[in-house]
């Protein structure tokens, strides 16, 4: 997503507030908070940081692959808290990708709103694997820490376990009155976008289209949704 294109059709689809996710950076916040005023549009800044296994300082072969959380802040104090975890997350907790841990967030969850993220997160990730009791723990942790916490419920095409995920989190949602919050992973703006998206995918992953197991998005969803669009999909 270009930040002006983004900006402009979030305007014509009458949107009044914006928010910027980018994984484990905060590189277009500047740009996305300017764009954002000048359309008259609410800039909400956040990230959608990678959260080690355990500590932040571990190297071990499973921090390969970490949870995905995503961070929203809410005033002055938790931009500052985010600028404070990215920062972190690469100098202190750097491998493969840009990681915090809970320690770090404990100490900078002020102003922050969280979201247990897409089926990449700590949460999912616990509830697919059938640790049922360890994500209702860790949902109570993240609810206690941040005190603005929702899960997260998504609905795109050919995502293993999605609808599993789903069908886990609404009722853990009514039983710990957690708010659920529906969002869209939206990695380009239009829907006509896709194919331009699929080549991106493989000239970061080194791959060719041809090669049928390469990394790639099955459908074409990962766009801007209309509010509309959201609301129909549940």
């Amino acid at each position: 997503s270009r930040i002006p294109t983004l900006v402009s059709r979030a305007k014509e689809q009458g949107f009044t507030s914006l928010a910027i996710t980018d994984h484990g950076n905060l590189y277009g916040v500047v740009e996305f908070y300017s764009a954002c005023k000048a359309a008259g549009i609410k800039p909400i800044i956040g990230c959608e940081v990678y959260v080690a296994h355990g500590s932040r300082h571990d190297k071990s072969p499973s921090e390969k692959s970490p949870y995905h959380l995503t961070l929203l802040a809410m005033d002055n104090t938790g931009y500052r808290n985010l600028i404070q975890l990215v920062t972190k997350a690469h100098l202190e907790g750097f491998y493969y990708k840009p990681r915090i841990d809970h320690e770090l967030l404990e100490a900078h969850h002020k102003g922050i709103v969280a979201l247990s993220g897409c089926p990449t997160g700590e949460i999912p990730r616990l509830l697919l694997e059938g640790q049922e009791a360890e994500a209702r723990k860790q949902v109570l942790w993240y609810k206690e820490v941040f005190g603005d916490f929702y899960l997260e419920i998504q609905r795109h095409e050919h995502v293993p376990d999605l609808d599993r995920m789903n069908s886990a989190l609404v009722p853990m949602s009514r039983e710990l009155d957690i708010p659920l919050v529906l969002t869209n992973d939206a990695h380009y703006v239009e829907r006509r976008d896709a194919p331009i998206q699929d080549l991106l995918i493989c000239i970061h992953t080194n791959t060719n289209v041809q090669d049928e197991r390469r990394l790639r998005m099955e459908d074409d969803s990962y766009y801007l949704r209309s509010s509309e669009e959201m609301a129909a999909l549940f």
